[in-house]
């Protein structure tokens, strides 16, 4: 009778030492190099913001680490996220025969071969140097200075007037070696971006507009444009206007002078439309003094092409498309209309 009481309870101790074993075993596998050979090696992009867990899923298919599974547990086990500070973006060559744990550690220490950032059009300085500072790249306030402070002896193209490089620090999305991404250097890159994609498209054309005219009016039609097909509309409208000798009105420009981006919910008002700017198109006739963010290629195409039109006016819709008019009092129903729209949503 008692070795019938005694034989579970010496199974149970055995069947959770296998247990135990099997586990140790599958988190021994998971954690082991992918690849015996020290030499292969797999180049990885990891874009900026990408969450912990994709990493680890990015990595599985790649075939650096065996298991996305066992990394998601060491990072929960570190306490490592991507809001915390997290693992580093940029390009890695990372090696099949190391530990997930050796990888993970490379990573979170941002153990790059390269680094990628993207600036996407209709970007002012100030809004590059936020994105800057919170992908941690450097200070926002390091990246102004750099901004600020014009190269000449480099680039003798930039005009004189200029006291910013506000619109000619090209949009796109660029890649520098680890150790070299300092503000300097990220500015001598997009100038130089500048110089080989968009300068030769102003040297190549006729027009009467100087270089600064040209960005500047280019960002004012960035800034405007959302749909595409509009684009060159939208520079047409702008063009008739500067000739009719009109103020260019243009919301964009209030916002750059404020600092501020108005919404669906919190429209500029009457006070802001008037306050005085050099930069305000709603006080001042003209162009502004300068850019007010960087325009992208077709941006500065169709300010060189703008469609030959009647309008005069254009009304946001709020959903990306516009309403054109070529009289006041169309804009003025255009408006109306958009009103009413805009309270039927609300009501919905």
């Amino acid at each position: 009778m008692k070795l019938r009481w005694l034989l579970p309870l010496t199974i149970v101790p055995l069947s959770l030492g296998i247990g135990a074993w099997q586990g140790y075993r599958w988190w021994a596998w998971s954690i082991a190099p992918q690849s015996d050979r020290a030499e292969d090696i797999v180049r990885i992009e990891i874009p900026p913001g990408t969450p912990a867990l994709q990493i680890g899923s990015d990595l599985e298919t790649a075939g650096v680490i065996r298991s996305a599974r066992t990394w998601s547990l060491w990072v929960r086990w570190k306490n490592w996220r991507a809001e915390s500070g997290g693992f580093q973006a940029g390009t890695y060559d990372l090696n099949a025969g190391e530990t997930t744990i050796a990888i993970a550690e490379q990573i979170w220490n941002g153990e790059v071969i390269e680094q990628r950032f993207t600036i996407p059009e209709g970007r002012a300085i100030s809004d590059m140097a936020a994105y800057f500072e919170r992908e941690g790249f450097f200070s926002a306030a390091a990246f102004t200075e750099a901004a600020n402070t014009i190269p000449r002896e480099d680039y003798p193209w930039l005009p004189e007037e200029i006291a910013s490089l506000e619109g000619f620090l090209y949009p796109d999305t660029y890649q520098a070696a680890a150790g070299t991404i300092s503000p300097e250097n990220v500015v001598r890159q997009m100038l130089d971006r500048f110089e080989t994609v968009a300068l030769p498209v102003y040297e190549a054309a006729t027009t009467d507009l100087s270089l600064l005219d040209w960005v500047t009016l280019g960002s004012i039609v960035e800034k405007e444009s959302v749909v595409a097909e509009e684009r060159r509309r939208i520079a047409g409208v702008f063009t008739q206007r500067l000739a009719k000798g009109m103020k260019l009105e243009s919301d964009p420009t209030v916002e750059y002078a404020l600092g501020i981006r108005q919404t669906v919910d919190k429209p500029l008002t009457f006070a802001q439309v008037e306050t005085p700017s050099p930069y305000n198109t709603y006080m001042n006739p003209g162009l502004p003094p300068a850019p007010i963010a960087s325009p992208g290629i077709a941006s500065l195409e169709a300010t060189l092409d703008p469609e030959d039109t009647e309008f005069l006016f254009f009304m946001a819709r709020y959903d990306g498309t516009h309403i054109f008019s070529r009289t006041l009092a169309e804009h003025e129903a255009a408006i109306d209309r958009v009103v009413r729209e805009l309270e039927t949503r609300e009501v919905e």
